[in-house]
């Protein structure tokens, strides 16, 4: 069975060459639209089953996708459209509580397994200053609340609660759960049945 990653997240990618596991990528075409007053795990998930249920794939392949959602109160925050919206995110986000939601979905021929996971982030106080030194370094423009956990960001994060890989994009814990529902086990670097 050969693993197909359907998104160009290089955090994704870098996340399961982190567990060994071998993969292809195909980012599928599919609208990411958010659908106003949408609970944001059900959105998640519902972005990742749209994703999975849209890439090609072969008879052989289990095909993964994963949306993640950055939620602040009742704000979805996206990726920014541009620095001055990067730096309005990072400005609503410091000295404050947030949560990541990454919804997973795998698909084997017509079934699909998914679920969705959540971490607290707690951001430290920050100025308007180090918001736009940040935006600035160029690290934020491609991700959800304008933030990345695994490079400079990580200086933002003050703690957190649930799974440092679910911030990243790709909650490692929820994949091995999946996987386990299809009868496969992850034998670290590889996938076998069990």
């Amino acid at each position: 069975m050969s693993l197909v990653l359907a998104s160009g997240s290089p955090r994704r990618r870098e996340i399961l060459e982190l567990l060994g596991l071998e993969h292809e990528v195909r980012p599928p075409a599919v609208d990411e639209q958010l659908r106003s007053g949408e609970d944001p795990g059900v959105e998640a998930r519902r972005l990742a089953v749209e994703k999975a249920s849209a890439t090609a794939g072969d008879r052989d392949d289990l095909i993964l996708a994963a949306d993640t959602l950055v939620v602040l109160g009742e704000e979805t925050l996206g990726k920014p459209v541009d620095e001055a919206d990067a730096i309005r995110m990072l400005m609503k986000l410091q000295g404050r509580r947030h949560e990541v939601y990454t919804g997973l979905a795998l698909r084997a021929g017509s079934r699909i397994e998914s679920g969705v996971a959540v971490t607290r982030v707690w951001f430290r106080s920050l100025d308007a200053a180090e918001c736009e030194e940040y935006v600035a370094s160029g690290e934020p423009l491609d991700k959800a609340g304008a933030y990345g956990i695994q490079g400079l960001g990580a200086a933002l994060v003050q703690r957190i609660e649930g799974e440092y890989f679910n911030v990243m994009g790709l909650p490692v814990q929820l994949l091995l759960s999946l996987l386990a529902r299809f009868g496969l086990r992850y034998a670290y670097g590889s996938l076998e049945a069990g």
